[in-house]
């Protein structure tokens, strides 16, 4: 069931999904979801990233443990997990971005963090911003290769999972239009 950025939520989110391309601002926005419901924002990338960029060992065993509970905001990302997040969730939000729009937000906050040597999860600080023309797997590449695959996996949740909400965000003024309109009133008191 797609919805816009003005259409009411057919009821208060518990467990919200966002979706979105790298850079696109899914964890901006699980932020303000999780200030605005009272849900515990859990941040995914800091369970699956460890220390020097490794994948920590339990990362499926502690996603499994916290969408258990009744009430979480997460991304929606890494395959290991996606399928099991969807399931659980009552309200996934896609931030369906203009590429141009992820790229500049990718790109100023990928040179953001690398030049303040920000430190991310677990001490990890963005990579150098040499390997963007040869390293596939670097942030500002990823977010450009696999732009089109949010699209994709909406599609296909939304055969297997017809009833979920799908709030469609297309620009970022939706996103205030959406946050300030229809969830803050179904966010309201419980």
């Amino acid at each position: 069931m797609e919805l816009g950025p003005a259409d009411p939520l057919p009821a208060r989110p518990a467990r919200v999904l966002v979706a979105g391309t790298s850079g696109s601002g899914k964890t901006t926005l699980s932020a303000r979801i999780a200030a605005l419901t009272g849900a515990p924002h859990v941040e995914i990338d800091a369970l699956f990233h460890g220390p020097g960029w490794t994948r920590i060992p339990t990362f499926v065993a502690d996603v499994e443990a916290f969408s258990a509970q009744p009430a979480w905001v997460t991304e929606w990302q890494y395959s290991a997990v996606r399928d099991l997040l969807a399931d659980r969730a009552d309200l996934m939000v896609w931030l369906d971005l203009p590429r141009a729009t992820v790229m500049r937000q990718v790109s100023v906050r990928t040179m953001r963090r690398r030049l303040g040597r920000e430190v991310l999860w677990n001490g990890n600080v963005e990579p150098p911003l040499r390997p963007i023309l040869t390293d596939r797997e670097h942030i500002v590449r990823w977010a450009w290769d696999t732009h089109h695959k949010t699209a994709l996996r909406i599609t296909a949740l939304a055969t297997r999972r017809p009833t979920l909400p799908v709030v469609r965000l297309r620009h970022r003024r939706d996103v205030d239009r959406w946050v300030d309109g229809p969830l803050r009133r179904a966010a309201g008191p419980a």
